[in-house]
């Protein structure tokens, strides 16, 4: 069933979880559990001050994006160079974001990651299924930031005492689940460049 919701909007979205391709990797987890009452669009991360930077951010890439398809018509040279130094900038963004929040050691975990849902090991027994998670990851050596609220799906405990945590996202950005997609997509190949 499609989304009722334009493909740049939030989509509320619970697929079967192995629609995706999964990865075992190391990325930077952040986790907070919400309230029942918690809705999708409530920033679970502190980052409502710079809400109004961020959709400006946006805005001018958009405006970037259109324009270098009418000059690519024109110019392939100066539209590839264009191109290159607004990666440039993202990236550089990303990296002075990144620097402003950094991630503590025990932030950084192995975890299972797909474009539908992500599992992690927890030391303690603090999740149960169902319950509802704002998730902001860290994949590097990108240093995308995609978010989501997930729901858990199954806790497996372990002879530790802690448990491995299976969630699917129910709320993700299109935007988010794309950076999660590239993020899976040059993981393959870089497993196939070890090869």
């Amino acid at each position: 069933m499609p989304p009722d919701n334009p493909p740049s909007e939030s989509t509320d979205y619970s697929p079967e979880r192995r629609d995706f391709f999964r990865i075992e990797d190391r990325i930077g987890l952040e986790i907070r559990k919400l309230s029942p009452t918690t809705t999708p669009e409530e920033e679970a991360f502190d980052g409502d001050h710079l809400e109004s930077l961020k959709a400006e951010f946006r805005r001018l890439d958009q405006d970037v994006k259109s324009q270098l398809a009418s000059l690519a018509e024109q110019d392939r040279l100066l539209t590839g160079l264009i191109k290159s130094l607004n990666s440039k900038l993202d990236t550089l963004a990303r990296i002075m974001a990144f620097e402003q929040n950094p991630l503590q050691p025990e932030d950084w975990q192995e975890v299972t990651l797909s474009e539908g849902g992500l599992a992690f090991f927890s030391s303690t027994p603090a999740w149960k299924t169902g319950d509802r998670l704002a998730i902001r990851m860290t994949l590097p050596p990108e240093l995308f930031q995609p978010q989501a609220t997930a729901q858990v799906i199954e806790v497996q405990p372990d002879t530790t005492g802690g448990a491995r945590v299976h969630t699917e996202f129910v709320h993700i950005q299109d935007s988010d689940r794309q950076q999660i997609a590239k993020h899976v997509m040059r993981w393959q190949i870089r497993q196939r460049q070890k090869e």
